[in-house]
């Protein structure tokens, strides 16, 4: 099953094979260029069939999309980031990782999910792992190998286009990674082993017990930086930012998942296609708006990345945050 699903994600090509980029109204495009040039807004992936009209011209399948939309996807002028979870499963070669390069404008950042086996300190009770599952993983924060399968990939096929890789933490017990503290300080010891490289280094946890104030320090002293993530699981964005935020990191990312009090299996099938908003999340909407509101005034690179499963659609939500935006700098086009 796993297998057949990362098949879905081969190399696009330059050029979309039959998928072209939907008709954007002028005053989106002028929503677009009213954002601070350092605010990059995205989704988690670009192989939604339910787009067709929002950021595709036709229907498509699902496959076709993952191999030839991101170039139509990158069309969009609200859309200049994208995650890449694939590699959350399975690490890619840096040819893979060309050809997405190729297929995006000079400007376009890439935000790339490290693999789980790097994260999880004991192997996920999923049969993808097999007999391994449930059992001690020797390559939890393994920084050789992670310099080697994912780094060195990443930046050599990506080059500038290398915005972000995160390193998500899944839910797990805190018991196998030593309490919070020593979280913190395997943490960092990982992050200081890594390449200096075009990107930027973050960390997402799903753990609400491992954030605090060592787990910020242990980030700064690293030169990484929290992603800041709207999921059940964890406390509000603003709260989050309050104990990780530094003025001098990298770059500002926020991942806007799940609302609060879903099951993300339940919102796939309440929200397909994913053609409208059908929960809205106004006061995620608005502190998300906040936080890049802090790191344009900074200067600083900012990432939002939207799923599918935190309002019913997540380019209809970048549209929305980019209005939010803007009616907070006097009026909306």
């Amino acid at each position: 099953m796993a297998d057949r699903q990362l098949d879905l994600f081969g190399a696009p090509a330059a050029t979309p094979r039959g998928v072209g980029a939907a008709t954007v109204a002028a005053a989106l495009r002028a929503l677009a260029a009213r954002l601070p040039a350092e605010l990059r807004l995205g989704t988690s992936s670009w192989s939604f069939p339910g787009w067709s009209g929002i950021v595709y011209d036709r229907a498509a399948t699902p496959t076709r999309l993952a191999r030839d939309g991101l170039a139509a996807y990158a069309r969009h002028p609200l859309l200049r980031t994208v995650g890449v979870d694939r590699t959350y499963y399975a690490p890619i070669d840096s040819a893979v990782f060309a050809a997405y390069a190729a297929a995006v404008p000079d400007d376009f950042r890439f935000v790339v999910k490290a693999p789980e086996t790097l994260t999880a300190a004991l192997f996920p009770r999923h049969p993808r792992y097999g007999v391994d599952a449930g059992a001690r993983n020797a390559g939890f924060l393994d920084a050789a190998w992670a310099s080697e399968a994912i780094c060195a990939p990443m930046a050599l096929g990506l080059g500038d286009k290398a915005g972000v890789l995160v390193f998500q933490f899944p839910p797990q017990s805190p018991a196998p990674l030593g309490g919070a503290a020593r979280f913190a300080e395997r943490l960092h010891a990982f992050l200081v082993r890594l390449p200096r490289a075009p990107m930027a280094y973050a960390v997402e946890l799903r753990n609400a017990d491992l954030l605090g104030t060592s787990y910020a320090d242990a980030l700064a002293a690293a030169g990484a930086c929290h992603v800041v993530n709207v999921h059940p699981s964890m406390p509000p964005p603003a709260a989050q930012a309050a104990l990780t935020d530094r003025a001098d990191a990298p770059a500002r990312v926020v991942r806007w998942m799940l609302g609060h009090g879903q099951d993300y299996e339940a919102a796939r099938e309440r929200y397909r296609p994913f053609d409208r908003l059908v929960d809205p999340d106004p006061l995620s909407r608005a502190a998300i708006a906040d936080l890049c509101r802090v790191s344009a005034a900074r200067r600083r690179p900012a990432y939002v990345v939207i799923n599918n499963k935190a309002e019913g659609s997540a380019p209809l939500s970048a549209i929305e945050l980019a209005r939010q935006l803007a009616a907070a700098e006097g009026g909306v086009p």
